[in-house]
């Protein structure tokens, strides 16, 4: 029997079960039918990543941002595209500190961006500042997976 892994729809936030070996394969939502992956950060709301940092069994990485932070509108494409090169071993995801506030009260965020990396619902790495490339922020990642 194939090792699987719980795996959170970006899209109607349904908790799936994909086998290991088919996660390159482009797997789809069992309840949505979209892409469970598809290359670009999700944004969240608290609901929703309670779900993702709490059910998903994949590392999930967070930018919490505002769209009056300049660094964080200088880092978005770098983060784009390092969910293109980070997915589907990595889960990028958005918070919009404005919008949910609590969870940056939660998180105890005090400079914008700053990203957090989730493993199996615990946060285990963090960095404030803006990262400028996708190889940046993808090698921080890999640096804090090993």
């Amino acid at each position: 029997m194939s090792e699987t892994r719980h795996i959170v729809c970006p899209h109607c936030h349904t908790t799936n079960r994909v086998k290991v070996d088919d996660l390159g394969q482009a797997p789809d939502c069992g309840a949505c039918h979209q892409p469970l992956f598809a290359g670009h950060p999700v944004a969240l709301d608290e609901a929703a990543f309670e779900r993702h940092i709490g059910r998903s069994e994949v590392p999930v990485l967070v930018d919490f941002w505002a769209p009056w932070c300049g660094p964080c509108r200088m880092m978005a494409p770098a983060f784009e595209q390092a969910a293109a090169q980070l997915e589907p071993q990595v889960r990028l995801a958005k918070v919009n500190t404005e919008d949910e506030q609590n969870l940056a009260a939660r998180f105890n965020i005090r400079s914008i961006p700053t990203l957090a990396l989730f493993v199996g619902g615990r946060e285990v790495a963090r960095q404030p500042g803006a990262m400028t490339s996708p190889a940046q922020i993808a090698a921080w990642v890999q640096a804090h997976l090993r």
